[in-house]
């Protein structure tokens, strides 16, 4: 039986709801009445001095993933757009991956740390070698990063990850400092979790893969991670052990899209059923070439067009949910994405253990390809160049704006009061401290087009002073 109050997998992700929300879809793709009062329910309308966002069901939501109208698709795609500004504005979040090690003990067929691959190169990074490569990132100017870990409780206990994010944190290089650290490894326990939160991290992330169960334990054949239930109720316990902020994702590829996009909706509407706020992010990786993982093996990839379709549908079921796409996609993937509602983009990744301090990008220990081998000053131009505000601010982490606090801002429109100076002072640190010559030239245009964009307040007044005193090398943690 479908339930989305129950802390049941089975029960909140129920199989038979979403073949039933499938032949829904499939049987409305044409109702265009049904379709317009969608797409206009999903449209943000104006209240007083915010926005206001209905948001969509999973059934609704699918229903507009079936939809093959072109005129409609086309709208789908612009109140996308318009939900993305009217609630992140065009500011971009950026973000590294760190892989801390890919020892892992269990078989999933996908990944290449499963255990049975035996030709991969396996390393597990020292707290000096994590410095190293923290210091890297930072020389970058990155403020932000996502640590990756495989599971394997012997060489990857909890202990060796609340050691490496206490030696991230403590790295001060020049004007380098990693100010967040969000945590993408396995499922644990209530216990654990609260040890995470403790340590100060931001988002805790991890990927369903997939929610067909069938498919789940076939992809998952062996170790702790074919526990289906376990893995799905993960959220669940982060959320009793304190953390606040959860990031859930698919690997779209591995079954059915339109099964996977109503299961990922419905896990959204149990966080918020049951905790009262729902994903703080969602993730949207594609399966990709790895060592020892050919994708074609895989019968349920996507086209690019269909990819952005997915990622434009999801921007309009959950309108406040930051939304993210890696380096496993293209620049020219990544660009459409952008338009289509994603908030956050990683940047010069290395998907290796160490391969930041790596001259070379290596390849022995990749998890996938990366397919945007930019480096970061290039990504920060580029999107500047596409009026976009790369952003490395983690304000809202150290103001204590998590969870349903940071939902409350963010669903009247209210957050854009905090995040826009915020991520104007931030890209000045970074055009300050790391960016090329035309990068920065770039940046201060912008900066000085976007300042005029906040009123004539306090909050602008304090903007332009801290602004002034980054460029003069006058160093506060400047916040809003």
């Amino acid at each position: 039986m479908y339930n989305p109050k129950s802390l049941k997998a089975e029960e909140f992700i129920n199989d038979a709801e979403i073949l039933e929300t499938l032949r829904y879809a499939e049987e409305n793709k044409n109702n265009i009445e049904l379709i317009d009062s969608l797409l206009e329910k999903a449209r943000p309308k104006k209240e007083g001095n915010g926005w206001h966002c209905e948001g969509l069901t999973h059934r609704e939501a699918s229903v507009l993933l079936a939809c093959e109208i072109p005129e409609k698709v086309e709208e789908i795609f612009k109140i996308a757009e318009e939900i993305k500004l009217a609630f992140y504005g065009n500011r971009i979040v950026m973000f590294a991956p760190l892989y801390l090690s890919n020892y892992c003990v269990n078989g999933c067929v996908y990944c290449p740390y499963h255990h049975q691959n035996k030709h991969i190169t396996r390393k597990k990074l020292t707290q000096e070698e994590i410095k190293n490569e923290v210091i890297a990132l930072q020389d970058m100017g990155h403020k932000r990063l996502a640590i990756e870990a495989g599971e394997d409780p012997v060489n990857n206990p909890i202990e060796y990850i609340l050691d490496s994010i206490k030696t991230i944190y403590s790295i001060k290089h020049k004007n380098g400092t990693i100010r967040r650290v969000n945590v993408n490894i396995a499922a644990t326990t209530v216990e654990n979790y609260r040890k995470l939160k403790e340590a100060g991290i931001g988002t805790y992330i991890l990927f369903q893969e997939t929610y067909h169960k069938d498919s789940y334990l076939k992809l998952h054949p062996t170790g702790p991670k074919h526990d289906y239930a376990y893995h799905t109720e993960a959220m669940d316990r982060a959320m009793e052990g304190g953390i606040d902020d959860v990031g859930l994702g698919v690997l779209f590829g591995l079954e059915l899209y339109k099964y996977e996009f109503a299961g990922l909706l419905m896990h959204a509407e149990h966080l918020e059923a049951v905790h009262g706020v729902g994903p703080h992010t969602i993730s949207v990786p594609r399966l990709k070439k790895a060592d020892d993982i050919d994708p074609s093996k895989f019968d349920n990839g996507i086209s690019d067009d269909l990819f952005i379709k997915i990622i434009a549908c999801i921007r309009l079921a959950v309108p406040y949910t930051g939304m993210i796409i890696s380096t496993r996609e293209s620049q020219e993937v990544r660009a459409r994405a952008l338009r289509a509602g994603i908030s956050q983009i990683s940047g010069a990744s290395r998907t290796s253990v160490g391969g930041y301090t790596e001259e070379e990008r290596p390849h022995d220990s990749e998890q996938f390809d990366v397919s945007d081998q930019r480096t970061l000053d290039e990504v920060v131009r580029w999107l500047m160049e596409m009026d976009f505000i790369p952003s490395f601010c983690t304000a809202c982490y150290r103001e204590g704006r998590t969870g349903d606090r940071f939902m409350s801002l963010c669903k009247t429109g209210q957050i854009q009061n905090c995040c826009h100076p915020n991520a104007l002072m931030t890209l000045t640190e970074f055009l300050i401290d790391y960016a090329s010559e035309d990068t920065r030239k770039i940046g201060f245009d912008m900066i000085k087009r976007e300042l005029t964009k906040i009123p004539k307040d306090k909050v602008r007044n304090i903007a332009e002073e801290n602004i002034e005193c980054i460029k003069n090398s006058n160093r506060r943690d400047f916040r809003f």
